[in-house]
């Protein structure tokens, strides 16, 4: 066996090793939050450590607990699941509007300072989301916008317009300007290039960039909170695990549950735009 046969077939079991080992990291934890939450509490106490639960040992009950309108903020987990997904579709939708223009104009267009731009809005980032909560709150108070999802979907929005627009920017740089050209040449304007060229090329990142920016407003609390307090009925579903994981009188069994409910959507979407994020869609593209 020569050095390079001995090399392909080591880094060919290597890669496998590697790919199994970070496949059980990332999949092993939800496992053992769906065993969790479908084990009954006096079974968990009994056997902490368990990693298999027969079918004859399974409950619902748990999830019925977290679906109940007794619990998380007083309208049960489907209401919030409603409330997070209004503010991050919102969100979102909101968000792509502005940096997918955005992020053209900065990526195309010749200006004073272009090439520096960018990162201007990344400078948002640099203060700690804790040092504007204040403002923000005196600010949305005063405006009325306060305990209000409207006004929530604002925040996230702010949040992610700057790295929406640099983080699109850059892969909109990598599409190449002579397929541009050539819309423009067949006499498409500036508008109908975006839309109808440069959007469908970069199709990938934007659902990449939309899955980041609905996850950022999935998941955040510290904004949920200072706005929404005050009115359980337009919580998140944040705040109704929050809630949760903070009773005193609420099993570990029912706080997976609630995890897993706050986390499926999220790996649905994923599963549904795998086939987008994963699609090179300007592979030769500019051919011939």
């Amino acid at each position: 066996m020569n050095r390079d046969t001995f090399e392909t077939r080591l880094f060919r079991v290597l890669r496998w090793v590697v790919l199994a080992g970070l496949a059980l990291a990332t999949l092993f934890p939800f496992y053992y939050m769906i065993v969790l939450s479908i084990r009954p509490i006096e079974d968990l106490l009994r056997d902490p450590g368990a990693l298999w639960v027969s079918v004859s040992q399974w409950t619902t009950s748990t999830y019925e607990e977290v679906l109940s309108p007794e619990d998380a903020g007083g309208q049960g987990m489907l209401g919030l699941l409603v409330n997070s997904a209004l503010v991050s579709l919102g969100t979102v939708v909101l968000t792509l509007l502005v940096s997918i223009p955005g992020s053209y104009a900065v990526s195309r267009l010749r200006f004073f300072g272009h090439r520096q731009v960018h990162f201007l809005f990344l400078a948002v980032y640099l203060f700690p989301a804790i040092l504007l909560a204040v403002p923000l709150f005196v600010l949305f108070t005063k405006l009325g916008l306060r305990d209000s999802l409207v006004g929530l979907t604002i925040v996230y929005v702010a949040q992610t317009i700057p790295v929406s627009i640099y983080m699109l920017r850059n892969y909109l740089s990598t599409i190449p300007e002579s397929i541009e050209e050539a819309a423009a040449i067949d006499g498409c304007s500036r508008g109908q290039v975006l839309w109808r060229v440069t959007v469908p090329l970069a199709a990938p990142a934007i659902m990449a960039n939309a899955l980041y920016v609905f996850m950022i407003a999935w998941n955040e609390f510290l904004f949920a909170l200072l706005f929404l307090v005050a009115d359980r009925e337009k919580w998140t579903v944040s705040l109704g695990l929050a809630q949760l994981a903070g009773g005193i009188e609420v099993p570990k069994t029912v706080l997976m549950a609630g995890s897993v409910v706050l986390t499926i959507p999220i790996v649905l979407l994923f599963y549904a735009a795998e086939r987008m994020l994963t699609e090179g869609l300007t592979s030769g593209a500019d051919k011939g």
